[in-house]
């Protein structure tokens, strides 16, 4: 009979010739445990998924108490799932008034295909903005504002209408002018390598879209639910979106997304066409009582009020001389070594150590950091111990 390695390498479709392939039987808080036992130290978080950690009481409970009442009664927006609700109410509580409505979908790509969409609806624009090295999911349309040619050049011919410009690049926001329906950017670019904004660049991108009624939408799949050390980056950086999108940490470990604007903008998707966006799944009944779960404990436990100094932590303890920098915002940060093959070198060392980590799509000489924000001091500690000495070993 075949193993479940066999069959994982024979008949589930690979994305690349050197998976890292663990296979976890299970996981719990910041650690996943292999077949052998063995237990590793999640860096990784599923990219900036498992914010509360693996497998956290509140959010199992939740999965647990919705499963008992209903799961999927009807596609997306014709009946009134409790879920769905209190979780609006309570995001909704969280953030600038401005904000008033939420659109639910199942994925951080399918969010920002239906803000892309809907930007375009409400501006009656073609023309969209995106940014070199930027990343917003590999769906046909997102696929078109990915900010790496060879990535997409395998798939042309894409949507049509997208232009790049440089992200923290003041010049290039001429670029932008009345014949831009949108403009969609992370606020912290990440698979480039963690790019901070400097000298207020999103506060003048901010200024530049008003100034030409071009909505900007803020795409905040990874940076979202307390990874920079506020609920949102949009709030670490005190600028409005009039779009953003939102899934990986908003379920908890469970799959779901969703885009927030405001009625106004929103309501073009009633008329003209009719069911002018529309999905099955979005919002599942189950996903969305494990969000509302993740983001009541976020909220209530102050779980965020900790990630800057801990961010701060591991920057103060990863001194070595083959660091050559590290860079980032809260519990997002990038590392700097010589080269990808000593990167490859140094996971296989943490491996061996009791630690995964990963690297970036569009950034080859940086690693990445992005554990569960429930990490605490002493397993920082512990952590960076375990990638110093497997740094000494490469």
């Amino acid at each position: 009979m075949l193993t479940e390695r066999q069959i994982f390498f024979n008949n589930i479709a690979q994305t690349s010739d050197s998976p890292i392939a663990l296979e976890i039987v299970k996981a719990e808080g910041i650690y996943m445990i292999d077949n052998n036992g063995k237990s590793y130290i999640d860096l990784i978080s599923g990219v900036s998924v498992s914010n509360l950690g693996h497998r956290h009481i509140n959010v199992v409970n939740a999965v647990k108490e919705q499963v008992d009442k209903y799961m999927h009664l009807m596609v997306y927006g014709e009946y009134i799932q409790s879920p769905q609700v209190k979780y609006t109410q309570f995001l909704l509580k969280q953030i600038h008034k401005i904000f008033d409505n939420v659109y639910f979908v199942n994925s951080g790509s399918e969010a920002n295909e239906g803000a892309l969409k809907l930007a375009k609806r409400y501006t009656k624009r073609s023309e969209v903005i995106s940014f070199v090295n930027a990343y917003h999911g590999s769906t046909h349309g997102v696929l078109s504002v990915l900010g790496n040619e060879y990535f997409k050049q395998a798939f042309r011919p894409l949507v049509p209408g997208v232009k790049f410009i440089n992200f923290n690049n003041v010049e290039d926001l001429s670029q932008i002018t009345t014949k831009t329906a949108c403009v969609i950017v992370e606020p912290v670019q990440a698979e480039a390598g963690i790019i901070i904004p400097t000298d207020n660049y999103l506060q003048k991108l901010r200024k530049r879209c008003s100034e030409t009624g071009t909505l900007l939408i803020f795409d905040e799949i990874q940076t979202g639910f307390g990874r920079t050390g506020n609920l949102f980056a949009f709030q670490t950086y005190n600028v409005l979106p009039d779009i953003f999108t939102i899934a990986k940490s908003m379920g908890g470990g469970m799959p779901i997304g969703a885009f927030v604007a405001n009625k106004k903008i929103m309501s073009v998707f009633k008329d003209n066409p009719v069911l002018g966006h529309i999905t099955t799944f979005g919002g599942h009944p189950v996903s969305a009582a494990a969000a509302l779960a993740t983001l009541q404990t976020l909220v209530n436990d102050k779980i965020i009020d900790e990630v800057t100094q801990k961010g701060k932590l591991f920057k103060k303890l990863l001194k070595h001389n083959k660091i050559k920098s590290i860079r980032g915002v809260g519990l997002f940060l990038a590392v700097e070594l010589d080269s990808y093959t000593q990167i490859r070198q140094l996971l296989t060392e943490t491996i061996k150590n009791g630690l995964v980590f990963d690297w970036f799509i569009f950034n080859d000489t940086f690693f990445r950091i992005a554990p569960p924000l429930i990490i605490t001091d002493d397993e920082i500690k512990i952590a960076c111990s375990i990638i110093l000495k497997s740094l000494d070993a490469i």
